[in-house]
Parts: structure tokens; C-alpha cells; sequence
């Protein structure tokens, strides 16, 4: 939405053009030797219209048997925002089997983050501890997500609370949302910890570099602990799409990794009113899980 997106990966929307994001739609004609009739297939940047002309190359082919029929998933925990939990926490988390490590997730009633937290616990961590902004998600997130605990940040002191919940301190960071949230939790993680950079949407608004820096005290714990905080971006790792997508599949078909929709359906005539509902209520914090709009005929 900003005129510089502070990505080089990611470009802003232009005035008079068509907006784009993630999408799934099926093919009504093909002259691409992979795509026929009737294939779905999906996009990091699809058209927001009912109908467009696509490059084949461009689209990847989707297998609907995966996630027995349930498209939508391709586009939360069997697609990017899967393959972003999965790969940071591989990549980036360090976290091992028998390690007694505690994780603990910001954002955590998100797209990303209700997925980080639970596959957190697949791959290994003892604790996992959510930080959301409502007391529904936080319930959510323990009934129903498998969190351990989680904290409203909008109530009470959230470092006394971290401390009663992560007595052992923090081995896992995954950060969703940077600024006094991140530093509260930096400032209790455990020496030899690691950070998972996934974003810092508490920060796109202001002028600085991403990562966005640390205020000096928080730097200062970093380095004396030696805590990681690298950059991490998803789309580095696409040598390991295919198997990653294909792990998140199985825990979805064997009931481990659950997924959480916020869904728009409304006909064709409201298209544009609920793509913008949708967008509102995501930026509010509205959503719990992935936002979706689902344009019918």
C-alpha cells in the first residue's frame, strides 16, 4: 500500500492497475503445454478480477487430492504462509528433539504465527507461548492450536506475565511483529538463542531499514547472549518447496497442523466491498488465521 514497499521482492500497487496478491483459480482455456482445462493453479501475485490472460510459466499447478479438495488451504497452511512457519523454524529456529526448548510467537493469532506456534511443538519445542492482541485468540490458540499458553498484550504487564509462563526463558523467537513486544521478549531469551525475523509490521510505516535496528539496549542484550536475528525470506529456500509442502499436507490430512480462515464469501457485485472489509479487518486485527475473499459468480 506504501509507495516504496522497503522490499525488492514485493512492489507496491500502481494507481490505475489492477491489485494483486496471493490467488487460486482454475484454468478456462490453455495454450501452455503443463495447463489444461479445468487444472487450478495459483499465483504469488494474482489479479484481483474474475477473469485474466496469464503467463503459464508464471503459475504453479496445484494437486486439489493434498488437502482433500479444501483449495483455500493452498493459500494458508499448505501454501506460502505454511512454507514461511516451516522453513523459518528449520532455517532459522535451531530447534531440536529433546531439547527442551521454549518458543514463543508474536502475531501468534495470525496467518503465520497460529501455524509457527504448532509447528513449533511438531518439530521439537516442549513450550510454546503465544503473544495476541484479544482474549478470543488467546483462547483459541490454547484450545484449539495446542499453545501452551498465550498472552493478551493489551492487558497486564507482558514481561511480568512472559516470566511466569517461560520460567527457563526463550530459545525460539518467532517474530511477527517487532518494536516493544520484540524487545520485551529479546530482553528474557536464553544465552545461544535464535530469533525467526519473519516481519516486523509494528515498523513498515517508519523510515528505516529492514531489519528494522534494535534500540541500543535491547542491541546490547542480543550480542552479549549471542542471539540470532537474520533476515529470512521464504522465497530463498523454494529448493525446498516441494518437500515442505508435501509435510504440510500430511500433518493437515493426520489432524496435526489446524488451520484457522478468516473467509469473505460475497457474490461478484460486492467484490470490491469485501476485498476492502477483508483488508480493513486484517489491518484491525480482526482476523484470527488466514484472511481470505472468495470471489463467486
Amino acid at each position: 500500500m506504501n509507495e516504496d514497499t522497503g522490499s525488492d521482492y514485493l512492489q507496491p500497487w500502481q494507481l490505475s492497475e489492477v491489485a494483486d496478491g496471493g490467488g487460486i483459480g482454475v484454468v478456462e482455456e490453455s495454450k501452455h503445454h503443463n495447463l489444461a482445462k479445468g487444472d487450478f493453479v495459483t499465483s504469488f501475485t494474482w489479479p484481483w478480477q474474475t477473469e485474466a490472460i496469464l503467463d503459464g510459466d508464471l503459475l504453479q499447478k496445484l494437486v486439489p487430492q493434498l488437502v482433500d479438495g479444501h483449495l483455500s488451504y493452498f493459500l494458508g497452511a499448505a501454501g506460502i504462509t505454511g512454507l514461511t512457519a516451516l522453513l523459518g523454524i528449520r532455517e532459522k529456529g535451531h530447534v531440536a528433539a529433546g531439547a527442551n526448548q521454549t518458543m514463543v510467537v508474536s502475531g501468534a493469532a495470525g496467518a503465520c504465527g497460529s501455524l509457527a506456534g504448532q509447528i513449533g511443538r511438531l518439530e521439537g519445542c516442549s513450550r510454546v507461548v503465544g503473544i495476541a492482541g484479544t482474549d478470543e485468540k488467546c483462547s483459541i490458540l490454547v484450545q484449539e492450536m495446542g499453545f501452551d499458553a498465550a498472552i493478551n498484550y493489551k492487558k497486564g504487564d507482558v514481561a511480568k506475565q512472559l516470566r511466569e509462563l517461560c520460567p527457563g526463558g526463550v530459545d525460539v523467537y518467532f517474530d511477527n511483529v517487532g518494536g516493544d513486544i520484540s524487545d520485551t521478549v529479546i530482553s528474557q531469551m536464553n544465552q545461544n538463542s535464535h530469533i525467526i525475523l519473519c516481519g516486523q509490521i509494528s515498523q513498515y510505516n517508519k523510515d528505516v531499514p529492514y531489519p528494522p535496528p534494535l534500540p541500543p539496549d535491547t542491541e546490547k542484550i542480543q550480542k552479549e547472549r549471542n542471539i540470532t536475528r537474520e533476515r529470512f525470506l521464504v522465497l530463498n529456500y523454494m529448493d525446498k518447496q516441494e518437500a515442505s509442502v508435501l509435510q504440510l499436507c500430511q500433518w493437515i490430512q493426520e489432524g496435526k497442523l489446524k488451520k484457522l480462515l478468516g473467509l469473505f464469501c460475497l457474490a461478484l457485485t460486492y467484490f470490491i466491498i469485501s476485498l476492502e472489509a477483508a483488508f480493513q479487518s486484517m489491518m484491525n486485527g480482526g482476523n484470527i488465521g488466514k484472511q481470505i475473499v472468495l470471489v463467486s459468480k
